[in-house]
């Protein structure tokens, strides 16, 4: 009861709370009563909490443990400790270092709420980098909106967070002060968890965080122990190792004058005027083999432009100049999913010549239309989108991707555009592209487009996809390219430029002009046979020369 009734008079935000009181008031008594069951019952979900695992109440988790860091709210008691190393409340009761974690909601950001009886710090809140998106293990602080000392809500936006996605606002979850900044602006390479701030509910405890740097978590005390077994085993390892250079034999023929070598190695040895005491043999006992010749003079001359090179032409070498460009969040998230998708998906390739000549006439007369009522031209990338769109509804083993279990097939359209930034590729997603019309595909594309242009996407503006689409042709005049495929989908389509072409007519003497566009599908085919791509891109290639079957 002491240590409960501690805890209940720390915070004013406890005493104001009738959730707590009703609910986490007996759990608090009951676990700190000499009457309880012994704290290392591990399967009580007390216990389990205290070995940091996250047990969620909400219905949308069903109880389970959510691969998401959760947003928690903990009660953490540190009482003296005693000469055996466990915590000893003022009763002599053995506490152990127990904390208790309610699940408020599957949010992202984690927030631990300490209370101290030994260290003389007030309450406080440890803020730590969230966790953003599914593939996020670390975040970068691209700036704070907040400074050390000011009043902060919840809503209010604290930081700035770059994640491998995006940059993402990062807001306040309770009302308190800003007591310390522990990662500033520009701060790199944060691992999710990590204490990034820390708040306090009066103002009066501001100055006592100045100098606070976060300690170890209660996690770290255990390997400690573990620490001293490996210098025993490197203890034990070394007298093993050390044999090992008394066997090495070439020692006991330098000690002679005699050099051990083979009569070919002498022979290569005469003839390129080689000293044969100054190459060590790789041969039985340390003896000189052709191969240790061949070897020295490969070496010899390769040594010989290297010493010219800067008594001739040092000019060559100063003249040399670069710049170091450090590696982005999503530079480097981009690395790592297109080499994975590289060497872990085997793609093909399927390539079609499509005439888009009804397609420009129809764009222009949308476009009238458009102009008229106040809206946003229509691209010909829009009219691509909704093309392949209808084309996997209408194949839609083209619209799944792979699993070890089983192929997932989607019953959603979602399709990703690649867009190109200053900041790198981007691939917002337009949300069932196969319902939505053109009008409306084409007010998504540009409003995503501008949003990764100012690093402002969201995860859900990026995530969810099902097939993708990526056009090189009208921005850059590519012809035809291949694109990779962006994991875990099974297919993307890399559009080229379209060009004027000479096609026979329908006379042996007649000839017309055509406007031609090569698109170029990249499946896996582990998913997509050979078939399947080529019955997708047929729907597809009827979708762009017949531009009126989409408007049915």
């Amino acid at each position: 009861m002491t240590f409960a009734t501690h805890i209940f008079r720390h915070s004013k935000q406890l005493r104001n709370a009738p959730g707590v009181i009703r609910q986490d008031h007996a759990i608090l008594v009951r676990w700190f009563t000499n009457s309880t069951r012994s704290i290392t019952n591990t399967g009580d979900d007390v216990s389990k909490l205290r070995h940091g695992e996250n047990i969620c109440g909400c219905k949308s988790c069903s109880g389970s443990i959510s691969s998401t860091p959760m947003f928690t709210r903990s009660y953490r008691v540190n009482p003296t400790k005693g000469q055996n190393g466990l915590a000893v409340g003022a009763e002599g009761t053995s506490v152990g270092g127990m904390m208790f974690s309610r699940a408020i909601s599957c949010s992202d950001v984690q927030v631990k709420r300490s209370f101290s009886s030994s260290s003389g710090l007030p309450p406080h809140q440890e803020i730590g980098m969230p966790s953003l998106s599914p593939t996020m293990t670390e975040g970068n602080i691209a700036r704070w909106l907040k400074k050390e000392g000011d009043q902060v809500a919840p809503g209010e936006v604290l930081c700035e967070v770059e994640t491998d996605k995006a940059t993402v606002e990062m807001e306040c979850m309770e009302e308190g002060y800003l007591a310390k900044i522990v990662h500033g602006d520009g701060a790199k390479e944060i691992q999710v968890g990590e204490v990034i701030a820390i708040t306090v509910e009066d103002k009066a405890d501001l100055d006592k965080f100045k100098d606070y740097k976060p300690q170890a978590s209660d996690a770290a005390a255990p390997e400690a122990p573990p620490a001293p077994t490996p210098p025993k085993e490197d203890v034990v390892e070394k007298p093993v190792s050390t044999p090992e250079p008394k066997a090495v034999k070439p020692t006991a023929a330098s000690e002679t004058d005699r050099v051990f070598a083979s009569p070919l190695a002498r022979k290569l040895a005469e003839d390129n005027k080689v000293n044969l005491s100054s190459i060590k043999g790789t041969g039985p006992d340390g003896s000189i083999v052709k191969a240790d010749i061949e070897e020295y003079l490969a070496s010899g001359k390769k040594d010989v432009p290297a010493a010219a090179a800067p008594k001739g032409d040092k000019s060559t070498v100063s003249a040399i100049n670069y710049t170091d460009i450090p590696h982005t969040q999503i530079r480097k998230v981009t690395a790592s999913r297109l080499l994975l998708a590289k060497q872990t998906i085997p793609h093909y390739y399927l390539t079609v010549d499509t005439c888009v000549d009804k397609l420009t006439k129809l764009r222009g007369e949308l476009n009238s239309l458009q102009e008229a009522s106040g809206g946003k031209k229509i691209s010909i990338n829009d009219l691509v989108i909704k093309a392949a769109a209808l084309a996997l509804r209408k194949v839609p083993k083209c619209n799944s991707s792979w699993t070890n279990d089983y192929i997932r097939q989607f019953h959603d359209v979602h399709i990703n555009v690649a867009v190109q930034t200053d900041n790198g590729l981007y691939v917002p997603v337009i949300r069932n592209a196969d319902k939505k019309g053109l009008s409306t595909i084409s007010e998504d594309v540009k409003t995503l487009a501008q949003k990764a242009r100012e690093n402002t996407l969201k995860p859900s503006d990026y995530e969810g996809g099902t097939f993708t689409v990526s056009n090189l042709g009208g921005p850059f005049g590519i012809k035809q390219f291949c694109a990779i495929i962006n994991p875990p989908q099974a297919g993307i389509l890399a559009v080229g430029s379209a060009e004027r072409r000479v096609v026979p007519g329908s006379g042996a003497a007649e000839f017309k002009f055509a406007s031609y566009m090569s698109v170029t599908l990249s499946c896996d085919h582990r998913v997509i046979d050979g078939a399947i791509g080529a019955e997708w891109l047929k729907a597809f290639k009827g979708y762009i020369e017949n531009p009126e079957t989409m408007l049915l």
